[in-house]
């Protein structure tokens, strides 16, 4: 029992300091743009990979980084299929975690990180609606929809992480490969 304490411990010590690392770049002004973001994550040599991913999941939790600036600089850095990878696992992973939260702390953290009228909007509408899970696969397979908000949303209802999961899993690659390649091209 203890060396799950110590376990989970030195995992939660380990995302603060990710938090902690991307916070402080983006307050120094490396998201600034394709061309800033591209050098500070270049910067880290063989962990590169790694970073984008900790970034593209930590820009689903904290919704206040552009998701398609982190599509951009993998795609470039790695290449459309290299960019891909990088970014969806680090998209999907960020959006079941917010799903998590959401679950775990309820409404109350959700109207803090997102306009109540946002919340209101939809909460009447979901709860009874058959046809949500087609709404959320379809939004998360397109360009732009609002798929922060609804990672977080959808864990305020009553479905299951293990189908949200599959949603994002299933749904949110095709809109991910659409701008890896178109990236790539333009890089």
């Amino acid at each position: 029992m203890k060396w799950k304490n110590v376990l989970t411990a030195a995992v939660i010590l380990f995302c603060v300091f990710v938090v902690f690392v991307i916070v402080k770049a983006y307050m120094d002004g490396k998201f600034e743009s394709v061309e800033t973001l591209q050098e500070y994550i270049k910067g880290f040599g063989l962990f590169a990979p790694l970073v984008l991913i900790a970034i593209q999941a930590l820009q689903v939790v904290i919704p206040v980084l552009p998701g398609f600036l982190g599509c951009a600089v993998g795609a470039v850095l790695f290449g459309s299929m290299g960019g891909f990878w990088c970014n969806y696992i680090g998209i999907s992973a960020g959006s079941i975690i917010a799903f998590l939260l959401a679950k775990r702390y309820g409404v109350r953290l959700v109207e803090k990180m997102f306009p109540k009228d946002q919340y209101e909007k939809y909460s009447g509408w979901a709860g009874k609606s058959k046809s949500y899970i087609a709404f959320l696969f379809l939004g998360m397979a397109l360009p732009l929809f609002p798929d922060d908000f609804f990672c977080y949303f959808s864990g305020l209802t009553k479905m299951k992480v293990d189908k949200f999961a599959a949603i994002i899993v299933l749904g949110k690659p095709w809109c991910i490969l659409a701008y890896s390649f178109a990236f790539a091209a333009m890089g």
